[in-house]
Parts: structure tokens; sequence; C-alpha cells
């Protein structure tokens, strides 16, 4: 970030304190992003904005967070359609062994999401028998609900991985972790 700033800044014939002006950031907030801090927002936008360019050209790839240990998470979440609670117990796994923070709590909206679809799935297995006797049908309502849930479980995994390699975050999510 601090070079790619600084370069099109130096391009543009510009001093710290001509992008400050033209951006309307304080001289202070332009050199702790040339020495190296992440501009998040509108700091970011006002940059690019100063500088002619989009956010995304200013943001180079190793300031981007590497999520390739999350996408495996959300993938290894598919092992509950074999395993039952695998989908729960792997990504945990994987989860608790990661050192970076971004992936880390990634993964912990991965697993908190198949907890809760474990849990309703569990619930509704157990209570399929006494649904079925009561409304008196002959079609086993067990498996009615196995296969959504294995629908679900499948359309949730596929659709985080979409947003992950998209956005490089979960779009379906909780909005607080309980782990």
């Amino acid at each position: 970030m601090k070079n790619t700033v600084k370069v099109l800044r130096e391009r543009k014939n510009m001093t710290q304190a001509e992008l400050a002006e033209r951006s309307g950031l304080s001289l202070r907030t332009v050199q702790r992003i040339e020495a190296g801090n992440i501009p998040k927002g509108f700091t970011l936008k006002a940059i690019a904005g100063a500088l002619e360019t989009e956010p995304e050209n200013l943001i180079s790839a190793e300031d981007r967070p590497n999520i390739d240990r999350a996408k495996l998470i959300n993938l290894s979440a598919l092992s509950g359609l074999i395993i039952p609670y695998g989908g729960i117990i792997f990504p945990l796994i994987l989860t608790y062994k990661t050192k970076d923070p971004v992936n880390r709590e990634l993964g912990k909206n991965i697993v908190s999401i198949q907890i809760i679809l474990a849990g309703i799935v569990s619930v509704l297995m157990m209570i399929s028998p006494f649904i079925q006797k009561a409304l008196s049908v002959k079609i086993p309502f067990f498996l009615i609900f196995l296969i959504a849930f294995l629908c679900i479980k499948l359309m949730v995994v596929i659709k985080n991985g979409i947003c992950l390699n998209k956005n490089g975050d979960l779009c379906i999510k909780l909005k607080t972790s309980f782990l």
C-alpha cells in the first residue's frame, strides 16, 4: 500500500501536502498511509479520488487477506454430507489450527452456521416419527427432512464459497458468532 500511493502521487508530481489538500485528508493521514497503514472506507475513496484511480488499485495483493484457508474450512463442511456431524468437527479442527485471525473468524462463522443446521436437522429427525404418526402418512418424514437438510447444507457451502471468491467474506453467516 505504501509504495502504491507514493508511486501514484509522484507520477502526478504531487507533494504529500497537495495530496492531502486534494483528498480532504490531513497531511498526517497521508504520511501514515505512505508509511504502511492501510486506509479503509472514506479515506481509501478520498485518496483514490485525489489520485484519479479506483480504490481497488491502491490495495495490493499482499494487503488483501489470504482466504485460502477459509475456503478449505468451508469445503470441509461438506464432510457432513457423508459423516454425521463431520460438517462441524472437521471445520472446527481446521479453524482452531489456523493462526491467521481473519481466517479464524471466517472459520468460526462457518462452524456456527453448521452447528445451527445440525441442531435443526437433529431435532427434526427426532420429532419426524411423531409428525408422521400424527398425520397418518405412509411416506417417512425423516427422509424428507434429511434430503432437505442435505440440499440446504450444499446450498450454504456453495453460496459461501462463491462469496469468499468474490468478496473475501461470507454471505450466509450469523450476526454474532457463538464460538
